[in-house]
């Protein structure tokens, strides 16, 4: 008798973890592929699924740090773990309730979804409803302040192939050539008593969605501001900017993919623009 019941235990165990492990949102997206993109995008139901269904107030700069590559271990340091019944393996999904307070008083609840790819990485992000994706973008900040007698910015371009992986935006995604090249800039600044202020603005692009490349390209630029902190920059007056794919440098045709990113490349840059009095 005991020889049953230990095997009715151990058996029960183990449907209680697969149904766990099965276990997700009523509502999933469909035909989700590798590379972590949805052909059908579906959102969970707050009432049946959230277990806080009164969400969160997200910190919108972490928020915008968030960008394509990023682990789960990342997101949930930015944005905590998802707020639905997502299940325990191998989950595709995280799905959020994010509230944010809008100008003239209220506030605005929004559902935000990351999927991820077969690594685990996210690559897809979106918002219910879509609107909610605009409460992200950061006001154009105003010029830095001069001296009547100013000259005009230094304009510095690095290619963002330089400086990251494709599609990559964190610290950890910086390459070798980008990290010297972004220390020796450091270094300049470092050294230059009369520098007034840096604007540093980060271009993508047209390959993704507009809102997607706004944000990769203010991670990109807040990384960049951030690695020159790091290494030894003034950060007082440095400003970050993300333009996504507004201002591409050329158009491209190609109908190979491959040829067609590689035509592309001068669009993915990162800008700075260092002020200095006369």
């Amino acid at each position: 008798m005991n020889k049953q019941i230990k095997a009715f235990g151990a058996a029960l165990a183990i449907a209680t973890l697969l149904s766990l492990a099965g276990c997700g949102t009523s509502t999933v997206s469909k035909n989700i592929s590798d590379d972590g993109r949805a052909g059908e995008v579906v959102f969970p139901d707050i009432g049946k699924d959230a277990w806080l269904k009164e969400g969160t107030f997200p910190n919108l700069d972490n928020l915008r740090r968030i960008a394509p590559g990023v682990t789960k271990d990342q997101l949930y340091d930015l944005v905590g773990r998802p707020h639905f019944r997502e299940g325990l393996f191998e989950v595709r999904e995280w799905d959020y309730i994010f509230n944010f307070r809008i100008p003239g008083g209220g506030v605005k609840t929004c559902q935000y979804k990351v999927i991820y790819d077969t690594a685990l990485r996210a690559q897809s992000f979106h918002w219910l409803p879509a609107d909610c994706a605009e409460l992200l973008k950061a006001a154009s900040p105003p010029a830095p302040r001069m001296a009547d007698k100013a000259a005009a910015p230094q304009r510095i371009e690095l290619s963002a192939d330089a400086l990251f992986a494709f599609g990559r935006s964190g610290p950890a995604d910086l390459l070798p050539q980008g990290k010297q090249a972004l220390d020796a800039l450091a270094a300049s600044l470092r050294g230059a008593r009369d520098t007034n202020g840096v604007r540093i603005s980060g271009h993508t692009d047209r390959l993704g969605s507009a809102s997607f490349n706004e944000r990769l390209s203010l991670a990109r630029a807040t990384t960049v501001r951030d690695h020159l902190v790091q290494a030894g920059a003034p950060a007082r007056g440095m400003q970050v900017q993300g333009k996504g794919e507004t201002e591409p440098k050329v158009q491209c045709e190609q109908k190979q993919r491959a040829e067609l990113i590689a035509c592309l490349a001068p669009n993915r840059r990162v800008e700075i623009e260092v002020y200095a009095e006369r």
